[in-house]
């Protein structure tokens, strides 16, 4: 269990973490949030401004400005519970110089949706395996919930997985608020792997509309999708899921159809014609699927599940096929 008086550090600049610094200081748990930024000049910003320069900039941070820094040593040495909020791929060089021991007794949270690239595991096994923290002190917040409607206090829900439901449960009491609703899960590894495959399975759905697909084909992707992503994990962490629920159904369909997901955008802009880095310079932003559609290539040499999604994104996006052949060529597989 967590200690009476909370203190939690956010590890992130980005979107998704501007709004979990929000949710957290919405909600009236007694806490202290601190916040560590990578980018100096944000950091000086938000001190002199109370805003995130670079993304949802018109969220309010209520946060004392010394608690706001680029020390991430001596955030985490501060905190009882850490909520990693960077890119999947940049999360080792982010980590740089924290070791094993400065993560003893921490709780650790993954807001993170990707696989670590070179190592190919999913962040929890990253965590567990590189940096020894224990699965009994590892949680994972998945959606649907985009941060742009965090930012504008929609209705939103989270599901908090982790193998201790109690810690689970007093995580997701410290970020709820009148505009988010928790949900409590333990199935970690189906709710990481959801994670992954639905921004995979949102630039399919982009790549589809760039190419010139409709509606009715992209109902008919998203459905394959979701079974294509039952399999995977029922062969990866056979347990008892029901695959509807909101953190595997409800996230892949936000990402998938939502103005605000921008692995959506960013497959939206590969079927129109962008090459890959060109859309990742006119995004300024990270798509995760991107990276992870590669690292999952690896991963299922081992499992050999049958994803035909999955392949032709990464054929489009890494073997550089014809997006509009490539289609062509899934629309026959799909049922």
């Amino acid at each position: 269990m967590l200690k009476e008086k909370k203190k939690i550090a956010v590890i992130g600049g980005g979107s998704w973490a501007t709004a979990n610094v929000k949710m957290l200081a919405d909600n009236t748990t007694e806490k202290e949030i601190f916040w560590w930024m990578r980018n100096t000049q944000a950091v000086e910003h938000l001190h002199k401004f109370g805003h995130n320069p670079n993304y949802l900039s018109s969220v309010e941070i209520k946060l004392p400005k010394e608690n706001i820094s680029g020390d991430l040593k001596a955030l985490i040495a501060v905190a009882d519970i850490i909520l990693l909020n960077v890119p999947a791929a940049f999360l080792k060089a982010a980590l740089t110089g924290i070791t094993a021991e400065d993560l003893v007794g921490k709780k650790v949270v993954s807001a993170i949706k990707g696989i670590v690239p070179d190592e190919n595991l999913i962040i929890g096994e990253f965590l567990n395996q590189k940096m020894g923290v224990s699965f009994d002190d590892f949680m994972v917040i998945s959606g649907p919930c985009h941060a742009e409607e965090v930012a504008l206090e929609k209705l939103s829900y989270l599901t908090i997985a982790s193998r201790d439901a109690a810690l689970a449960a007093e995580f997701a009491g410290m970020i709820n608020t009148r505009y988010i609703k928790t949900i409590v899960s333990d199935d970690i590894y189906g709710t990481e792997w959801g994670a992954v495959l639905k921004n995979i399975y949102a630039i399919a759905g982009g790549i589809c509309h760039g190419v010139g697909y409709g509606d009715n084909f992209q109902a008919v992707l998203i459905s394959n999708a979701i079974r294509e992503l039952e399999r995977f994990v029922a062969e990866v962490h056979p347990i008892n899921r029901d695959i509807k629920e909101s953190a595997y159904l409800g996230d892949l369909l936000v990402t998938a159809y939502s103005q605000f997901s921008r692995n959506r955008t960013f497959g939206n802009m590969i079927g129109k014609g962008y090459t890959v880095t060109s859309a990742q310079l006119e995004m300024n932003m990270i798509a995760e699927g991107y990276y992870a559609v590669n690292c999952l290539q690896q991963v299922n040499k081992q499992y050999k599940v049958n994803m035909p999604i999955c392949d032709a994104v990464y054929a489009i996006l890494y073997q550089k096929h014809s997006p509009v052949l490539e289609m062509k060529i899934l629309a026959e597989k799909l049922s």
